[in-house]
């Protein structure tokens, strides 16, 4: 996904986005509908109750979180600066650590067996490497943008930063299904960073500090995560946006960050109170 330098323009358009819903919400009342689709639609907002702050590198453009068997793998972004890393989460400290040269813009990653997969952001190439050594084994090729990825165990599923998830095959990433991920109706643009739980996956929404939880069969939102505040006044200066999710199996936990965030946070969502 874009760095910095594109934000401003994608708040000018989340903005707008957001104006055109609030008129579609007042023609509706006007219609008489908006009690009837607010109670038809409305989904859970949750919030990220933290369970443990860890350290995390500041210098780290957070692109992609897996945790497996307790180990954090993360890749990281930025022409010259990308990278692929084993991070023990507790304390933050890199064990192993390979670059991704330039001209690449690592993105999003994904755990098979005993292979990780690595996005690329514009050169259509998903790198696969050896989960325990990091060496680099073969890559695969696609269409268009990488943003995030992840496993569900029988499928990946790849956004692009649009409001648009792909289905692939994990062994050959053929494409299988386009699935449209919709909220009241509406589609969610700007998708980014994944994590496969179960039948749903989790995304970051880019520019925002929302996770959505989507029912990966259907493409449908099933509650709206607001991570707004885990930061405090300190810790923000010169971090750039929510980025990273890692599902935690042995407790349901999850671990969240951001790109260039000084922390690292455990958390269960729960409904606001």
């Amino acid at each position: 996904m874009p760095p910095r330098p594109l934000l401003q323009a994608a708040a000018l358009l989340t903005a707008a986005m957001a104006l055109a819903a609030a008129g579609a919400g007042v023609l509706a009342m006007r219609n008489g509908q908006g009690r009837a689709m607010t109670s038809a639609t409305a989904i859970p907002t949750l919030v990220p109750r933290v369970v443990e702050t860890y350290p995390h590198d500041r210098r780290a453009f957070t692109q992609g979180l897996v945790l497996r068997d307790g180990v954090l793998y993360e890749s990281t972004g930025l022409v010259g600066q990308s990278s692929l890393r084993i991070v023990n989460p507790q304390t933050g400290q890199v064990l192993r650590q390979v670059q991704v040269a330039a001209p690449y813009f690592a993105e999003g990653l994904a755990d098979v067996g005993p292979r990780l997969l690595q996005l690329t952001w514009q050169h259509g190439l998903a790198f696969v490497y050896d989960r325990q050594t990091l060496a680099r084994t073969g890559e695969f090729k696609y269409s268009g943008e990488g943003w995030g990825l992840c496993h569900s165990g029988r499928a990946l599923f790849m956004s692009d930063g649009s409001a648009t998830l792909t289905e692939r095959d994990p062994q050959t990433f053929a494409v299988r299904r386009s699935i449209r991920v919709l909220q009241d109706g509406a589609p969610v643009e700007r998708l980014n960073e994944l994590e496969c739980v179960g039948p749903d996956v989790y995304a970051n929404v880019w520019t925002t500090d929302t996770i959505v939880r989507i029912d990966a069969a259907t493409g449908r939102v099933t509650a709206r995560i607001d991570a707004a505040g885990l930061l405090g006044p300190m810790d923000r200066t010169g971090v750039d946006v929510l980025n990273g999710i890692a599902h935690d199996p042995a407790d349901g936990t999850f671990l969240i960050t951001g790109k260039l965030w000084p922390r690292l946070f455990r958390v269960r969502f729960e409904p606001r109170r």
